[in-house]
């Protein structure tokens, strides 16, 4: 069943569990993603983001995605994560995405904020949610989720959120993309005070990598959505290298690919507390 974002996140926010985005940049991770939310019958986010489009072009993989949100048992919404310029989230609204983050975090505060308003106000046309993002999530390979004067303040949350009305925010609360090369240290009574701030679901990037006990405390005090994609990678890599070594053949260790990946986001689910929320 093919939803948008408020769907979702509005029950997880209430319910205090997460609901995982996993970006799937073709139709294997497309395929595992989907049946693993089915089997723990759990809502689902699936998407591409901006930086992936060279590995998966946005009018290839969309068709696939749209289709098998729609024919799913469960609620899948399509997410255009980290779009970072207008024509792309536009084509990703006209493809039938029915979500898109719309990433100027890294503009001048007040820019982003005329910039996120005018795309929620074209996305509510289509009937499609909305996700900012204020402060600045950082790249793992750089160490700069360190830096906390880029996290996000409860006073910036609560403007932003006010004058924009998405339907979701990313905040920077001390995580990053990619692979950690430090141990992360969430900044949690952070998150609580922009809770307090703000009653919009609020989005955790760069969970690949961090610990239970991080999803779970984060979760615990406000997170509704949860980003993941690295993981998906790694489980897809140990697979292929592991039926390189046994001489396997593409047939074959396209399938174990698969099932890896379903079985990392599964992991996911069962962590974000999602499974039997469908």
């Amino acid at each position: 069943m093919l939803v948008n974002l408020e769907y979702v996140l509005k029950k997880a926010q209430k319910e205090h569990y997460a609901v995982g985005l996993f970006n799937t940049i073709d139709t294997d991770m497309l395929e595992a993603a989907i049946a693993a939310a089915e089997e723990l019958n759990s809502p689902i986010i699936i998407g591409t983001a901006e930086i992936l489009l060279p590995y998966g072009g946005l009018d290839l993989i969309a068709p696939s995605m749209i289709a098998a949100a729609k024919r799913a048992k469960v609620p899948v919404v399509v997410n255009f994560d980290h779009g970072y310029s207008f024509d792309k989230c536009l084509e990703a609204l006209k493809l039938g995405f029915t979500s898109v983050m719309y990433d100027k975090s890294a503009e001048k505060y007040e820019d982003n904020i005329k910039m996120t308003e005018e795309m929620v106000k074209i996305a509510h046309s289509f009937g499609a949610s909305v996700e900012g993002e204020i402060g600045h999530v950082g790249e793992a390979e750089n160490n700069d989720n360190l830096a906390t004067d880029m996290y996000t303040t409860p006073e910036e949350a609560k403007k932003f959120y006010e004058a924009t009305g998405v339907d979701a925010l990313a905040v920077a609360i001390g995580s990053a993309h990619g692979v950690y090369k430090t141990k992360p240290n969430l900044n949690v009574e952070r998150l609580k005070e922009i809770r307090k701030e703000i009653d919009v679901p609020l989005v955790l990037h760069g969970g690949s990598g961090l610990s239970d006990e991080d999803f779970r405390n984060t979760i615990r005090e406000g997170i509704a959505k949860v980003n993941i994609f690295t993981d998906l990678c790694l489980a897809g890599d140990a697979a292929m290298k592991e039926c390189c070594e046994k001489g396997l053949g593409y047939l074959e260790t396209r399938n174990i690919k698969v099932n890896a990946i379903r079985e990392a986001v599964k992991k996911k689910i069962k962590l974000f507390g999602s499974e039997n929320k469908a």
